[in-house]
């Protein structure tokens, strides 16, 4: 990915990648465990406002079908900055975090979750 990052003129491509893939390692932990959430989406978020642009310029590309592929992944990053967005909308703690075993009890969780997969 370095060398994709460095073809699209990022500076220190290697950090860069580094740093954005902690970023997302961080961003998903923090929103699958239920442990702030918010900052997971958060995180989420950054990278891919900040990533989408940059990788994924499908307005730049003259090749068609570079520009169909890069245009794509730019959409498909949206949608996905949307969904990290409606994250921050949810009620803290959710019911099968962390936070929520701790506060509710783990047999309201395991109930919670017995319902999820009913449903």
């Amino acid at each position: 990915m370095a060398q994709y990052a460095g073809a699209k003129k990022v500076p220190q491509p290697e950090a860069a990648v580094l740093m954005s893939g902690a970023l997302l390692v961080l961003g998903g932990s923090l929103v699958a465990l239920g442990v702030k959430p918010k900052l997971g989406a958060a995180a989420i978020m950054t990278f891919l406002g900040g990533v989408s642009p940059t990788m994924h310029d499908f307005w730049n590309q003259q090749d068609p079908n570079q520009r169909m592929q890069d245009m794509t992944n730019f959409a498909k990053n949206m949608a996905l900055l949307g969904g990290a967005l409606a994250l921050m909308g949810v009620e803290e703690p959710w019911d099968l975090s962390v936070h929520g075993a701790q506060k509710h009890g783990v047999s309201r969780v395991i109930d919670s979750a017995r319902k999820l997969l009913a449903a």
